[in-house]
């Protein structure tokens, strides 16, 4: 293996979930073409939906998205991209959708989607897991009846000493105090209330500080600027599609210059590209996903990587550096796809 060597490890959903995986598969990145070369699979693993790494140690994390109560695993990586065991922990709660270790490396967190809770794991000089120290169970619920009869954690954000939880089921973005010491949770309230039927699915921050929530029910791209005692206030929002039909929206990815920001639209299977000034965020183009129910995605230099579930792949976009448009230039077939993570060996993510 070279020294710049840059992997892309697949996660998704194994036949308990109605997939064709069997577990976590790598792919090699070739960095200056974009290009995807399988090298099969690492770890059979029961619906591993989500992965994650550590900020400074070669240690993988997934979930195991399963009921009546998921999983996680801890994977130390070799340099050619093996993968060795560290440990397993059950996370209290069905379902687990998303994981994200905090920027201290000091603990793991966990969303369980379906019974709408977050577990804390600390983890120690390794990575490793130890026993779970918290288990926060949200409430609330929405008015979408089949999918908001109470809460469901979609994403957990650490930030500093706190954690941000996208609460689909209460149309809320939750604020958390983490104590390191105790590795215990304290609610502190919402930090975003959206409208009724929002859905908060995945948030994520531009590099000016403002805070864009995708909401998987209503369809929209909103973003917010702080309001007082930590709470933040709606200044824009935007459909994500021009396309009509039903329309659930998954990921969103911000460039790091901050100039452009994507969403994933899973039933338009689109990509949708907004530009981003500071004060709005402009649908600018729509491009084909390259397949049916683009779930997740990752940006990786000048190239996004969307898995398309429904199809069995993963598409390579080449993005415009100037325009922030992506076009399509290839397709990796993957069995049933959800989730992706970059492991560039020499250091970086």
């Amino acid at each position: 293996m070279g020294a710049q060597d840059d992997f892309v490890f697949v996660g998704g959903y194994t036949a308990d979930k109605g997939g064709d995986r069997e577990g976590i598969t790598l792919l090699r990145r070739e960095p200056s073409s974009g290009e995807l070369t399988s090298l099969g699979l690492v770890v059979d693993t029961p619906s591993p939906s989500f992965l994650a790494r550590h900020p400074r140690l070669p240690v993988l994390y997934w979930v195991n998205e399963l009921d009546p109560e998921g999983a996680i695993n801890a994977f130390t990586v070799d340099g050619d991209g093996s993968l060795s065991p560290l440990t397993t922990r059950l996370t209290g709660g069905s379902d687990p959708a998303h994981l994200a270790v905090t920027d201290d490396g000091r603990h793991l967190l966990v969303a369980n989607y379906g019974t709408g809770s977050v577990a804390v794991f600390p983890l120690d000089a390794e990575g490793e897991p130890g026993d779970r120290s918290d288990l926060l169970t949200l409430e609330g619920s929405g008015p979408v009846a089949d999918r908001q009869a109470g809460p469901h954690a979609h994403m957990v954000f650490p930030v500093r000493d706190e954690v941000l939880i996208a609460d689909l089921g209460s149309d809320k973005v939750w604020r958390a105090r983490l104590d390191p010491a105790s590795g215990r949770l304290t609610l502190l309230g919402a930090a975003v209330e959206a409208q009724p039927g929002t859905g908060p699915r995945h948030i994520r921050f531009s590099p000016d500080g403002a805070l864009f929530v995708v909401g998987e029910l209503s369809g929209t791209l909103s973003w917010w600027r702080p309001g007082a005692e930590g709470s933040l206030k709606q200044v824009g929002e935007a459909a994500t599609t021009t396309a009509g039909g039903e329309n659930y929206p998954s990921e969103i990815v911000v460039r790091p210059d901050g100039r452009f920001v994507y969403v994933a639209n899973r039933g338009p299977n689109t990509i949708a590209t907004f530009a981003w000034d500071g004060d709005d965020a402009v649908l600018v183009a729509e491009t084909p996903a390259g397949g049916d129910w683009p779930r997740h995605m990752i940006l990786a230099g000048d190239h996004l990587y969307v898995t398309n579930q429904r199809s069995q792949s993963v598409t390579t976009l080449r993005v415009d550096p100037e325009t922030g448009v992506p076009a399509e230039q290839s397709t990796t077939a993957e069995p049933t796809p959800t989730a992706l993570l970059r492991w560039n060996v020499v250091g970086g993510r």
